[in-house]
């Protein structure tokens, strides 16, 4: 499959869960020919949702990529993920895509996860068009929908379809381009589909919506300003130049509408991404850094400049590490080196394949503007730049995401405890938002997430992939203690141990230290003239002390300890016995110290829409958090504030019960305290 630059198309399908997004991709690789069979999301037949755990949920988990022909022009195609649980999923193709087809459901509009992944292609400055799906569904409403991405997303939506609405059944669509209806015939399943006359009924609607159409395409270009204030009117090329002018700056998102479950509408929006998405040539070159100078370098989309790839996605098939990348100038090559610029090291790349979905073809070299799987690249991870030695740059890597939701893991047997570890640090190249860590007071495995489904998932990988059987539970929250006051404690410890008599007498002071300091010793100047193996031996027994607290058996931190005297009777006293009477004395003190538990507090960052902010803050509020300030992002709101880690657990389903399923949040370790 090769073809110029300008006639290549890397794009995206994203949506909110259930908006349909998988279901077009199916239409859509049906009706190029790259598919004989539709296969449906809901029998779990459906091309690009291959994993057990898509056809099994009928929702797509990982992303899947695939490529095929249009109208002369070869199209590289990426299904993303809808559910929260997999942002990392979109966010990391979107990072590579040139034009995204953004799916809205026609009853639900502009839903949650549309919103996030809306904002995820305008940080990433990538041109869209928008399908409204759906429109045979009861409530279906195509204006409210383009209404609601006018208000929510703060976007520019231009209608070029209208639907048709025979007895309240959709019937079809008017194309405001050319000004004719399109009707689709079922017996073919939407292959065949014919141009006629526009319903009579529809002809002042279809004015009116072309009428707006025209105002607001004749201000992406003078020329076609020009025209259009001369004549009031655009021929089908003005129109179709203007667009797409206005489509790959950002100035405005064509909308166009269907029923892809129905074969209704599919063909104009594959048409639509050839006339209105850029192609990689369309792209402004792509910027980075060269990791030897310092300074920023570009690298253009062209077959003759230096090789620049992004690797966007790792993938671990069968034990053996592939890697997506976007070339985006040069030549990627199989079976030559290549220079991974972001670890400064040479690797190989030894096959490379043009996927779809779970199927490959095998390739010679990838040119730029393709996108394609290599193996072989042993140490490159998410995010890394591969680059032609002689002229090495680093692009931007790809953000990611803190994990929000822990779990606690054991393995059943001890074989299953031999590839745990393995098999984590598989999963964990993967996928950027999973991490796994062992808990050092507890011992327990911690595996950690975005969301429930998100471990549901890894847990069931871990079972069916790699053959691990886990007992999981809930993670226990470490607590610490501290003292509040001084305390004082004189302790006289004189035993005989294999005959051999060990005295320890000391007499020690403690007293609270300020939060984060840890643990000190000091010695009154009494003490000065103790020989160091007995200054070891006191330090290490009041240290001991610190590891059982008297609250409740916990590390003991933030203390000042200070020796004050021992016993006159220097010459009888141990290392033992001094040791253990450090201990002693240390614990004596800490009781008369008023100790207190301490507890794990979160630095959390929520964003919730403007007229969520009252109940998130009560949510807040009933979890002992303290709010330390909320400030305005577009129409959302950011509350910054401060929370005991115990009360955050299954705040992710709370929150998104409160928002409707519109909020966010981040979650980062701030520091132990008592409980306020």
């Amino acid at each position: 499959m090769a073809t110029g630059i300008s006639r290549i198309r890397n794009i995206g399908i994203t949506a909110h869960i259930d908006a349909g997004k998988t279901t077009l991709t199916e239409r859509i690789l049906f009706y190029s020919k790259k598919i004989h069979r539709i296969g449906e999301v809901d029998d779990g037949a459906a091309t690009m949702d291959y994993m057990p755990q898509e056809q099994e949920r009928g929702i797509t988990i990982t992303s899947a990529a695939t490529s095929f022909l249009w109208r002369g022009h070869e199209i590289h195609l990426i299904d993303t993920p809808g559910h929260v649980d997999f942002t990392i999923e979109v966010e990391r193709c979107l990072r590579v895509l040139d034009g995204v087809i953004a799916v809205l459901c026609a009853v639900g509009g502009v839903e949650p996860q549309t919103e996030t992944v809306w904002h995820q292609a305008d940080h990433y400055k990538v041109p869209r068009l928008a399908f409204v799906n759906k429109l045979d569904r009861v409530g279906a409403d195509f204006h409210r929908a383009v209404s609601m991405m006018r208000e929510r997303l703060g976007a520019n939506p231009v209608p070029i379809q209208i639907p048709i609405f025979t007895a309240d059944v959709f019937s079809g669509v008017i194309d405001l381009i050319h000004m004719r209806a399109i009707v689709w015939d079922q017996e073919s399943l939407g292959q065949d589909f014919s141009y006629v006359e526009i319903p009579q009924e529809c002809i002042e609607d279809a004015r009116q919506a072309r009428s707006f159409m025209l105002e607001s395409v004749a201000e992406m270009d003078e020329q076609i300003l020009e025209t259009y204030l001369e004549t009031e009117d655009l021929d089908e090329k003005q129109i179709i130049q203007a667009l797409r002018i206005g489509t790959i700056a950002n100035k405005l998102v064509p909308v166009l509408c269907g029923s892809a479950l129905k074969n209704v509408g599919v063909q104009p929006v594959i048409d639509a991404v050839i006339d209105f998405l850029p192609s990689p040539a369309d792209v402004p070159p792509v910027i980075g850094t060269n990791p030897h100078t310092g300074q920023q370098e570009s690298r253009p989309p062209l077959g003759k400049a230096p090789l620049c790839a992004l690797a966007f996605k790792v993938l671990m098939d069968q034990g053996r590490k592939a890697t997506f990348l976007r070339v985006y100038s040069g030549e990627l090559e199989a079976e030559k080196p290549v220079y991974n610029a972001t670890r400064g090291i040479q690797e190989r790349v030894a096959r490379i394949f043009l996927v779809h979905a779970n199927k490959r073809e095998k390739v010679k070299s990838v040119q730029a503007g393709g996108i394609a799987l290599a193996v072989g690249l042993k140490e490159t991870k998410t995010g890394d730049t591969l680059a032609d030695p002689s002229a090495p740059i680093v692009l931007e890597s790809l953000e990611t995401q803190t994990p929000v939701i822990s779990i606690a893991v054991e393995p059943r047997t001890r074989s299953d405890q031999e590839k745990l570890l393995t098999s984590l640090e598989k999963i964990a190249t993967e996928d950027p938002t999973f991490q796994f860590r062992e808990n050092e007071d507890t011992g327990q495995m911690l595996v950690s997430g975005m969301g429930e489904l998100h471990l549901e998932i890894i847990l069931d990988r871990l079972k069916r992939e790699y053959n691990v059987e886990l007992v999981t539970g809930k993670p226990q929250v470490v607590y610490k203690e501290t003292i509040t006051t001084s305390g004082k404690a004189h302790v006289r410890f004189d035993r005989e141990i294999h005959d051999v008599r060990h005295l320890g007498e000391v007499t020690v002071t403690v007293e609270p230290a300020t939060r984060g300091e840890g643990i000190s010793f000091t010695f009154d100047k009494a003490l000065d003239a103790i020989p160091p193996d007995q200054r070891d031996s006191l330090e290490q027994g009041a240290r001991e002390a610190t590891l059982a607290g008297v609250v409740a058996g916990n590390e003991v931190v933030d203390i000042r300890v200070r020796f004050n005297s021992l016993s006159e009777d220097a010459v009888a006293m141990t290392g033992l016995g001094l040791k253990v009477a450090a201990a002693q004395a240390c614990k004596e003190a800490f009781e008369k110290a008023s100790p207190v538990l301490l507890e794990p507090y979160m630095n959390v960052e929520v964003v919730v829409p403007e007229e969520s902010v009252g109940e998130v803050i009560a949510d807040l509020n009933a979890r002992r958090g303290k709010i330390e300030h909320i400030s305005p992002r577009g129409k959302t709101s950011v509350i910054n504030c401060v929370v005991p880690l115990v009360t955050m657990f299954g705040y992710s389903t709370s929150l998104r019960s409160i928002s409707q399923g519109r909020g966010i949040f981040t979650m980062q370790y701030s520091h132990y305290d008592a409980r306020l």
